[in-house]
């Protein structure tokens, strides 16, 4: 009863206010893909040329127009960053807070017009991702190798949604598994293929050991990584007019998760869909993951997020999360709205400010409110 209500009050909201569900909403808005605005061709971190002129005088509300800068070290190779601290209060911890999320250096090489190399090392987190990217069959079709986040859902740059990380206890006691596996720290080692069978469809394929994990050594034939993960993701972008787009997709993987000295062997079955035009687009993803948190148990994942374009440079943001850890058993499940604002007030500088709602009892102070300081170059 409660998820229902849940449901109505958010589709009310989005039809009194003309919220937007989007991610990543401006690839929707714009019907175009990742690729065209970061050097990683499935998306995140680093912006290659398009995307960082994008964020530099597109996005904001003011730029340094006849400021001369560029992110270029030379015609071929190109850096950048990304930093996020947050302020945090917690109702039920009664209690506020500073975190330090990420802080990410990043530079690439272009080493011909098929080939880039791309290295990033967070210094808060102590992570690095290194890959090659190589566009060398048919369609501009790829082969990535290296350290990199496998391709699964919707890569919402959130953390704390329920479909990549979750909470993991920050915010409120609840437990630790409040999400999926895809924390900003995950990592795998392997290789990816991406092919493009037409202009607007992608599939991509992986295979990796996932390094980000204490218990996972970095040297071979280690007792998990012995056995890869698999990931697998097909994107279709058509289409449908000029100022509309829509994305549909797909998602596949299979890993390990470990239990004491046991290893369950996970499947994860994922869907996504989304519209958008103009400064309106609507996202969402579902996700059902089968021996995940025990074995003989299914767990099901909800995300969806919003995002309306009030003016330039200022978005309105909700987003509804819900994680059931166990599908067969009632009121185990962990819900929220979340009400908030995106301000990008000049080039390279974001506010986030958030109101986290929990749904599942409201005689409890569980609420959290959320600031967030996005820099990046």
């Amino acid at each position: 009863m409660k998820t229902a209500k849940a449901f109505y009050f958010l589709f009310l909201f989005v039809v009194l206010t003309g919220e937007d569900f989007a991610l990543p909403r401006f690839a929707v808005r714009m019907n175009a893909q990742c690729s065209e605005c970061h050097v990683n061709p499935t998306g995140g971190n680093m912006r290659n040329r398009g995307g960082w002129s994008f964020g530099r005088n597109l996005l904001p509300m003011a730029s340094p127009r006849d400021y001369k800068m560029s992110n270029m070290i030379g015609e071929n190779i190109s850096f950048g960053l990304d930093f996020r601290t947050q302020y945090l209060y917690s109702e039920q911890r009664k209690k506020t807070d500073f975190q330090q999320m990420t802080g990410s250096i990043y530079l690439n090489a272009d080493v011909s017009e098929e080939i880039n190399i791309f290295a990033r090392y967070d210094f808060i987190q102590q992570i690095w991702e290194g890959y090659g990217v190589a566009r060398v069959l048919a369609n501009n079709s790829y082969i990535k190798a290296g350290s990199f986040s496998p391709n699964f859902g919707i890569r919402i740059d959130d953390h704390t949604a329920y479909t990549r990380g979750g909470d993991f206890g920050l915010l409120f006691s609840q437990g630790a598994s409040q999400g999926l596996i895809y924390y900003p720290t995950y990592t795998e080692i392997g290789v990816e293929a991406g092919l493009y069978l037409s202009d607007f469809a992608l599939v991509t394929v992986s295979a990796g050991k996932p390094n980000s994990d204490p218990r996972n050594p970095s040297y071979p034939f280690s007792r998990n990584p012995s056995d890869p993960s698999y990931t697998a993701n097909l994107q279709l972008t058509p289409q449908i007019g000029e100022d509309m787009g829509l994305m549909l997709g797909g998602s596949f993987t299979n890993f390990k998760n470990i239990f004491g000295n046991n290893f369950n062997n996970v499947n994860v079955f994922g869907g996504y869909a989304g519209f958008g035009v103009g400064g309106f687009s609507i996202l969402a993803e579902y996700d059902v993951a089968k021996d995940y948190i025990l074995t003989d148990s299914t767990s099901t994942v909800i995300m969806i997020e919003g995002a309306y374009q009030i003016i330039k440079g200022l978005e309105a943001v909700v987003r509804y999360d819900r994680f059931d850890p166990f599908s067969d058993l009632e009121n185990d499940a962990v819900s929220r709205v979340i009400f908030g604002f995106e301000i990008f007030p000049y080039s390279f500088i974001e506010l986030r400010p958030q109101f986290r709602l929990q749904m599942e009892d409201p005689t409890v102070d569980n609420n959290s409110f959320v600031l967030q300081f996005h820099f990046w170059y």
